[in-house]
């Protein structure tokens, strides 16, 4: 079974996708076969070919793979609004079962598996049922992506205060948002002390283009993982 790192943000549009398809390349350069999964997904767009989200066609494309779209992103809602809700207009409920079913399909046919959620940590799937629920119920190692706007400070301690009691925080990245924050480097210091977790990355505000990763920091990471996979055992 691969190993999994599920990617979190602070807010919804913070660049958990961004992130995410950096971290991918990243994981390819290792020489690994990585998959990757949007388990929920809103506003998505009808295409020929069903509903379609340009996050997780952003995360199949970076994978390199030709992955099956409905197992990649197994709920797919159009409304650009919270899934929960989402769900509840289409008439259909999210199911964690189907979710856990398309996890196991990918994660036995690659080495790493990244999963981004949908918006922030405690985001509602269905009534009684949150994000972070799921990925508790795995013990998934979370990597919380931290996007730099006013208001950021708090919004990540608190994410990461709630994520560390439920999960291991492995890691996290620093997204410089376009406009870039004023003083962004000494909120990015800030951060660092109130985050007990190592920063794996400060992305330029250039969501144009896919950042390279610092290898060893890459090979640090995958270290953790493999460490929290033997203690979830």
């Amino acid at each position: 079974m691969a190993l999994t790192l599920f990617i979190t943000g602070t807010d919804t549009g913070v660049g958990k996708t961004y992130a995410a398809c950096a971290l991918i390349h990243a994981l390819r350069a290792q020489g690994l076969k990585v998959g990757a999964m949007k388990p929920v997904a809103s506003g998505c767009e009808m295409t020929a070919d069903g509903l379609r989200n340009d996050d997780a066609l952003a995360l199949i494309a970076a994978t390199g793979r030709a992955l099956d779209y409905g197992t990649v992103n197994p709920y797919a809602f159009e409304p650009p609004i919270a899934p929960h809700l989402a769900a509840r207009a289409a008439g259909v409920s999210i199911e964690t079962a189907a979710l856990d079913a398309a996890y196991r399909r990918l994660a036995a046919d690659c080495e790493v598996l990244v999963v981004e959620g949908a918006g922030g940590w405690r985001v509602p799937l269905s009534d009684g049922v949150s994000v972070a629920d799921w990925v508790e119920s795995h013990r998934w190692p979370v990597l919380l992506v931290v996007g730099l706007r006013l208001g950021c400070l708090n919004h990540a301690a608190l994410s990461a205060e709630s994520i560390a009691r439920r999960v291991p925080l492995v890691s996290w990245i620093a997204n410089r948002l376009p406009p870039e924050q004023p003083e962004w480097a000494a909120n990015v210091e800030t951060l660092q002390g109130l985050i007990d977790a190592p920063m794996l990355a400060c992305l330029p505000a250039d969501l144009a283009a896919v950042p390279a990763l610092d290898p060893n920091a890459i090979k640090a990471l995958l270290a953790a993982l493999e460490t929290q996979a033997r203690a979830a055992v």
